[in-house]
């Protein structure tokens, strides 16, 4: 079983920052990749950024440039520094990991439940 948590939500005014954790946490070989996406109300779910285990990132068009992905592997956590932050940018957030829990094993998407974001004056 893998369980994958989200924190650091919250409300922010436009322009500030904002960073959001991810764990994944349960019987892990090993952990492909970690990525954010978000949905605001009404609107499809949306990429925001991924990055590998050998640390390779992509980022969604609306989102590259402001928002930043890195990882710490010994501890199965993913980050998301989210800079000059937008009315726009405000959504849920949902953190996935690609994880295989044996050798060898198929590769499941694990999704967390989500951390609110919103970005208002």
């Amino acid at each position: 079983q893998v369980q994958v948590v989200e924190s650091g939500g919250g409300l922010v005014q436009p322009g500030e920052s904002l960073s959001l954790s991810c764990t994944v946490s349960g019987t892990i070989f090993f952990n492909h990749v970690m990525a954010w996406y978000r949905q605001a109300p009404g609107k499809e779910r949306e990429f925001v950024a991924q990055m590998t285990s050998r640390g390779n990132t992509m980022y969604g068009v609306s989102t590259k440039g402001r928002f930043t992905i890195s990882r710490d592997y010994a501890k199965n956590t993913a980050y998301l520094q989210m800079n000059n932050l937008k009315p726009e940018d405000t959504a849920a957030y949902y953190c996935t990991a690609i994880i295989q829990t044996t050798n060898g094993g198929a590769k499941d998407n694990c999704w967390g439940q989500g951390t609110q974001v919103t970005v208002s004056s």
